[in-house]
């Protein structure tokens, strides 16, 4: 199957990381289910790329009732699904260990692991039951997945786990030519992630400007993982700015 013929979803369509992959997908032939939180976002970014293959559907990824009816609409909408870009998540970040409430702690895991969960079973049986067999799970990782930042405790926690939900889809998905790769990415422009070019909080203590990448990169990255054919699978995928402060000490 070409791109043309294949259906891709992407969490967390309407900013960001994932406005960013929907965009490169559609461009790249894919039809795209957008799904986010809210609807005008979506319709959004459907516009602006200026074809009739992008589907908006509001969707909580936390509520698995909100989950099943997305994937119910995908089914009835196109009876397959290709590609899976689990990408919606919320950061938690900045709050000390010992400040952090239960409540945020609940809602940076059901949306980050538990949605990811949610989406990725979805997928996983419709990719299981559909003809020709198979599919592709990207989950979005993070750096976060390597190495924490500091005041990231629920944050880092739900990116190390994604990693064994990652490992866990990759092996019970093979009976079923279903592949599942991970990206992690680290410091990608978009909205959220500006605040960083005015500085933020080291391991030493310290505040530091740090470098940023284009997310367009980000999107090219998980595009060419999208792409590749089922018998080849991107495990896993550090894509991050060059000269941020990553690999070495600090």
């Amino acid at each position: 199957m070409n791109s043309n013929d294949k259906v891709a979803l992407v969490t967390g369509a309407g900013t960001g990381i994932g406005r960013a992959v929907a965009l490169a997908m559609l461009q790249a032939g894919y039809r795209v289910v957008l799904a986010g939180r809210r609807i005008e976002p979506l319709n959004s970014v459907a516009k602006e790329s200026g074809c009739d293959r992008a589907l908006p559907v509001a969707t909580d990824v936390g509520n698995a009732d909100s989950v099943n009816a997305l994937f119910a609409r995908i089914k009835a909408e196109f009876g397959r699904i290709d590609v899976l870009f689990n990408n919606a998540g919320v950061s938690g970040l900045g709050v000390p260990f010992e400040d952090i409430a239960v409540e945020q702690w609940q809602n940076v895991v059901n949306i980050n692991l538990t949605g990811s969960f949610l989406c990725a079973q979805g997928a996983f049986r419709l990719m299981k039951e559909q003809v020709p067999q198979g599919g592709r799970i990207i989950n979005n990782g993070s750096i976060s997945a390597h190495a924490p930042r500091p005041n990231s405790a629920s944050y880092t926690s739900t990116k190390h786990a994604i990693t064994g939900l990652t490992k866990s889809i990759s092996l019970d998905g093979r009976k079923y030519n279903i592949a599942c790769g991970q990206i992690d990415i680290g410091n990608a422009l978009t909205e959220l992630s500006a605040r960083m070019t005015k500085g933020v909080p080291q391991a030493n203590g310290e505040i530091a400007v740090e470098p940023m990448m284009d997310a367009k990169e980000v999107a090219d990255a998980v595009v060419h993982m999208a792409a590749l054919p089922l018998s080849t699978n991107v495990q896993f995928m550090t894509i991050m700015a060059t000269q941020m402060p990553f690999v070495g000490r600090g």
